[in-house]
């Protein structure tokens, strides 16, 4: 494949990735949606999340790891116990990160 060839197909993805996405927010406000289509809508962000901090937590070197020795796991659990507590983000990422310091500073290699 050609470096002209391959940079119009990385030019035809962008843009459609582009449009794809601007189009549904575009049309977010314009188009009746139903009520239960808004309400599931509503945790397409907490899933997002969810699907990108739960890989780190339970593969941290590629592989499935939910032993006491997967300090990443143990303070995210902490962590996920004080957002649910206080429903506070800033400290909830203070005290999950904290956790992972003392974890490894303690029992660490």
């Amino acid at each position: 494949m050609s470096a002209s060839s391959l940079w119009l197909l990385f030019l035809a993805i962008g843009i459609g990735t582009f449009l794809l996405r601007f189009l549904f927010i575009y049309l977010f406000g314009k188009i009746a949606m139903p009520d239960w289509l808004r309400r599931a809508l509503r945790f397409v962000p907490a899933a997002a999340l969810a699907a990108l901090v739960f890989p780190a937590l339970t593969h941290p070197s590629g592989h499935l790891d939910i032993s006491v020795h997967n300090f990443r796991l143990l303070a995210g659990l902490g962590g996920a116990i004080v957002a649910w507590r206080t429903r506070n983000v800033l400290l909830t990422i203070l005290v999950g990160m904290a956790l992972l310091w003392i974890l490894e500073m303690v029992f660490g290699i």
